[in-house]
């Protein structure tokens, strides 16, 4: 069992990532269109504290996947990445306030179902 927080690892530090960059993004507004100003642009961010976080949470997201790697095959522990799918667009209409329907919310159903049959070939929903 111990095993499955190499997973929820992952999920965890790639949902992280994700929110603070939209976060902190959308605290310095829209890319410029000039090339020299883009690259500014680009470099303010960078050098934000939190974005940095987030570029750390991927290499530790990705230290989180060599390690699941070492435990389950690929394709048993792949479709628990789809869950970030998940989380991250519960938590951007929460935190974002970004819009939802009916047809997104379909979507979201069928990758917890794919998580779960992908899981009863396992055997860990038996």
């Amino acid at each position: 069992m111990i095993n499955y927080l190499y997973i929820f690892g992952t999920i965890f530090f790639t949902v992280y990532g994700q929110l603070v960059l939209k976060w902190r993004i959308i605290k310095y507004g829209v890319m410029p269109e000039v090339l020299i100003e883009k690259i500014f642009f680009l470099l303010k961010l960078f050098f934000d504290p939190f974005i940095l976080s987030g570029f750390i949470s991927a290499f530790l997201a990705s230290l989180c996947w060599m390690a699941a790697m070492t435990k389950f095959n690929l394709s048993y522990a792949y479709p628990f990445m789809s869950l970030s799918f998940v989380l991250v667009f519960i938590f951007s209409v929460f935190l974002f306030k970004e819009p939802t329907n009916l047809i997104k919310l379909a979507g979201l159903f069928f990758i917890v179902l794919g998580v779960i049959l992908s899981g009863v070939s396992r055997g860990w929903c038996e």
